[in-house]
């Protein structure tokens, strides 16, 4: 829940998760942690309720043996779909495949709406649809790279309430997702068997780190997915993360996050979309991908009309700060890699 608050420093916003640290209400006093107000950050510019002090929540329950943001003060116990007292386990105990669904694989978490968005493009669900073509069931497993609670995703709850998502899945640290789950394979094999997906979309949660290093930046991870995809009998696309509207070089075309990710990390083959964009730049982002032919497979995906399913999103789209028309070809690339992955829907 979001707060106003009152500080030595004058007034801020902060959030507070009432699972774990109870349900502030107007006039408490409450412990917070300033580091990313202080810091300024885009993605995580609040500052977060550690404590009601002078209410604290009650002790947990269960169900449950699964602990997540594990050895920090506010690690939290949930029910892991793959534990054994889960009503789910007999579903993962021994599966090993996720039948050929289609994965896809980005960056950054505000990729997540723009796939959508071009794997519906003009057939998008609708909430409590029946009968007729079914639009795909998509499922979104959560990685921990990024926010650990998917609470903090505003994105994910939108989402799912317009009917986009059949749910949220929440791996390794990260948690609050509709099913919980101990690694990416076992959250991969969630999403097809506990939510009956017919894709999964894999990112980080909200917020990423960087350090402008090769392998300094918590993107790593999407390659280590296409190889979690692959191992399970899926069929991993990569969403290239592009960009024409991002000051640093490093990120300008075909950014160097997917480029070692996709190129190094990844060692089972990908369908990797690549967008068809216009002018120098699209020949730019076409020639920076090349080098990932060695190993993955480049399809190149046409963007005609993917503009207008963009601005048909049931969520603003904003990537480092950056909307849909001060960065399109970002989000043209991830709704590209939707656009794709419908063709492998049967």
């Amino acid at each position: 829940m979001e707060l106003d608050v009152t500080t030595e420093d004058g007034e801020a916003r902060a959030l507070a998760y009432p699972a774990l640290v109870g349900r502030p209400e107007p006039g408490d006093v409450v412990l917070l942690n300033t580091t990313a107000l202080a810091m300024g950050l885009g993605t995580g510019g609040y500052a977060m309720v550690v404590a009601v002090p002078d209410r604290l929540p009650q002790d947990p329950q269960g169900p449950g043996h699964l602990v997540k943001a594990r050895y920090t003060p506010l690690q939290t116990t949930v029910l892991g779909a793959d534990e054994q007292d889960s009503p789910f386990h007999h579903l993962l105990r021994d599966a090993d495949s996720v039948d050929g669904m289609p994965v896809i694989v980005a960056d950054l978490h505000s990729a997540l709406p723009a796939i959508l968005c071009g794997l519906y493009g003009s057939n998008p669900p609708r909430t409590g649809e029946s009968g007729g073509h079914r639009p795909a069931r998509v499922a979104y497993v959560m990685l921990d790279g990024g926010a650990l609670p998917a609470w903090f995703s505003m994105s994910c709850a939108r989402l799912r309430e317009a009917g986009w998502l059949c749910g949220v899945v929440t791996v390794g640290q990260a948690f609050g997702g509709d099913v919980e789950a101990v690694t990416p394979h076992t959250g991969l094999l969630a999403a097809r068997h506990v939510l009956g997906a017919d894709v999964a979309i894999v990112t980080q949660g909200p917020g990423n780190l960087g350090s402008g290093t090769r392998w300094g930046f918590s993107g790593v991870s999407a390659g280590e997915a296409v190889n979690a995809a692959a191992v399970l009998g899926g069929r991993p696309v990569a969403a290239l993360r592009v960009s024409e509207g991002d000051l640093r070089e490093r990120h300008v075309g075909v950014s160097h996050h997917s480029l070692t990710a996709y190129g190094r990390v990844a060692l089972a083959p990908a369908q990797i979309a690549v967008p068809v964009l216009p002018g120098d730049f699209g020949r730019r982002v076409t020639e920076q991908s090349r080098p990932l032919a060695a190993r993955h497979e480049l399809v190149e995906v046409p963007v005609d009309g993917l503009y207008a399913a963009l601005r048909e999103s049931p969520v603003r789209l904003s990537t480092m700060g950056r909307g849909l028309d001060e960065d399109l070809a970002y989000f043209l690339a991830s709704a590209a890699a939707g656009r794709h992955t419908t063709s492998l829907l049967s």
